[in-house]
């Protein structure tokens, strides 16, 4: 449940909004000053602060600059003054809305839900998702660099780590040992194709259940290994 900080110094006013506002499956808070408002608004964790203009204590202009110093928390500004030089000032403080009294409480709450969709679908847009490849119960997430067997986390080299993404980034695709040693190692260790068959043993160890009857890294004979899907 989405949860509002209402800070409003007329009772009757900020009732109303709760009532509305709960009618809507929000959980809402009110503070009745300017004080307590943005201590609330600073030390706990709200959805969207209603913030009214004039205030006992500290006014709203101040509560939405410290806000927004610290959180990026949609504001809607509510306030009596009509005057555009408030709105402006409110919103180059960084309030999302304004809106002047007096207003339709179901206009208040359309307002609300907007901000937080659109909130939401910022948040939303900027978190990545690792990249995890899953084949019958093994788990590479390979931008955390880990691996999960059947729910088990194994420790990996960093070359066992790469050599077990690169094949089963590439399922089905047979390589050769002088192919995946180019890829893996590159120029570190000229010569030596040989380290290329340890490193499978080693990754077998890991992640298979019978090392002599491998599920997911077959030997192809007289070729070199494939990563069967």
């Amino acid at each position: 449940m989405s949860k509002v900080l209402i800070v409003e110094d007329e009772e009757a006013i900020a009732d109303l909004e709760k009532d509305y506002l709960e009618l809507s499956g929000f959980e809402v808070e009110i503070a009745h000053d300017g004080t307590t408002g943005l201590e609330r608004a600073l030390n706990e964790e709200f959805d969207l602060v209603i913030l009214d203009l004039m205030l006992p204590g500290v006014d709203g202009f101040e509560i939405c600059r410290q806000i927004r110093d610290r959180k990026n928390t949609p504001i809607i500004m509510v306030s009596a003054k009509k005057d555009d030089i408030d709105k402006i000032r409110g919103l180059g403080l960084g309030a999302d809305d304004y809106m002047t009294k007096p207003f339709s409480p179901s206009e208040l709450v359309a307002r609300v839900k907007a901000h937080m969709a659109r909130y939401e679908r910022l948040i939303g847009s900027n978190v990545e998702e690792n990249e995890v490849i899953e084949i019958r119960g093994l788990k590479i997430d390979t931008t955390a660099r880990r691996v999960w067997v059947n729910g088990e986390e194994r420790s990996f080299t960093t070359k066992e780590f790469d050599l077990l993404t690169f094949l089963a980034s590439h399922p089905n695709h047979v390589y050769s040992k002088d192919e995946l040693f180019s890829e893996i190692w590159d120029m570190e260790s000229i010569g030596d194709i040989a380290t290329v068959t340890v490193h499978i043993k080693k990754i077998r160890e890991k992640i298979e259940y019978d090392t002599s009857k491998p599920q997911y890294i077959e030997t192809i004979w007289g070729v070199g290994y494939r990563f069967k899907v």
